[in-house]
């Protein structure tokens, strides 16, 4: 294996582009070495965290957040401004791994891994997040949705790499949420994972979006459960639409860990479950 540091992400990419074989690049990590200890060793190792600003987070010209890549878990849970901006973005990057795979595992990680159960992608998608990717093609913003292509697969081109991650500002009467069913009480991979986040008028819901983990080969919006909820003060008419939209969402798969008929299920529970809590911190927003 050939291990590269390179100090800026132009140089990453250019490293990328002359390598040969199987290229990844390193950050957090946790991932990565799981591979490299079960044999897939990477002929090319690309470390990112050397190079400046991996680890910053900073406020954005527009009041929102840039997240380095290297940002572990354990720093944004303890970030009080995303914490009160984005409290169930925190709290699904809280549930990556142990509280040592806190220490190193990065959300940035999380999506390019692209596990269907990924806790931080649907929040992240609910958030309507981006990522900034760097390539030979130069540079752009994706949606973090856009990102995934299937189980341990992802839309990156050869070569690019995912350079900053950001979220967008929040609104002022908004709130999001973020829960998972696992059979374990921690430490487990999402059976379902579900994330809500939403914006108020009043009581009123002015505008939702809702992401489905482990529903898919990727996590996914549900659009039909998010229009569920606008225009509605979250009755019960309005969370059986929902529950509903969000049990028929998807193409759950059975597995040791469920059925798809149970996730089904799941989905909708949970879906009734985080839509309240987002109701409720938008409530409570400034």
């Amino acid at each position: 294996m050939q291990y590269l540091k390179p100090a800026s992400f132009e140089e990453a990419v250019a490293m990328a582009g002359e390598a040969h074989g199987d290229v990844r690049f390193l950050a957090g990590g946790t991932d990565l070495l799981v591979r490299m200890r079960m044999g897939a060793v990477p002929d090319v190792l690309i470390d990112l965290k050397h190079i400046p600003g991996v680890y910053d987070i900073e406020r954005t010209e527009n009041g929102g957040w840039r997240i380095g890549v290297a940002v572990p878990g354990a720093e944004l849970t303890e970030h009080a401004g995303l914490r009160a901006d984005w409290p169930g973005v925190v709290e699904a990057v809280g549930l990556i791994g142990s509280t040592q795979v806190q220490g190193r595992a990065t959300p940035v990680g999380n999506l390019a891994n692209a596990s269907p159960a990924a806790d931080s992608v649907p929040a992240l998608i609910a958030a309507g997040a981006e990522v900034e990717v760097l390539g030979p093609g130069g540079r752009r913003r994706v949606a973090v949705g856009d990102i995934p292509a299937g189980p341990g697969r992802t839309r990156l081109a050869q070569g690019e790499v995912i350079s900053a991650l950001y979220l967008p500002p929040r609104a002022a009467h908004g709130g999001d949420a973020y829960q998972r069913f696992i059979p374990r009480t921690e430490m487990d991979i999402a059976v379902v994972g579900c994330a809500v986040s939403l914006s108020r008028d009043g009581n009123v819901i002015t505008e939702a979006r809702v992401a489905l983990g482990a529903m898919a080969p990727t996590a996914l919006m549900v659009e039909e459960a998010a229009s569920a909820l606008v225009g509605t003060t979250l009755g019960e008419e309005a969370l059986e639409a929902l529950s509903e939209a969000a049990s028929a969402a998807g193409r759950p798969i059975d597995d040791k860990r469920g059925t798809a008929k149970f996730r089904r299920h799941v989905a909708g529970v949970l879906a009734r479950r985080v839509a309240l809590v987002a109701y409720e911190r938008a409530g409570d927003a400034k």
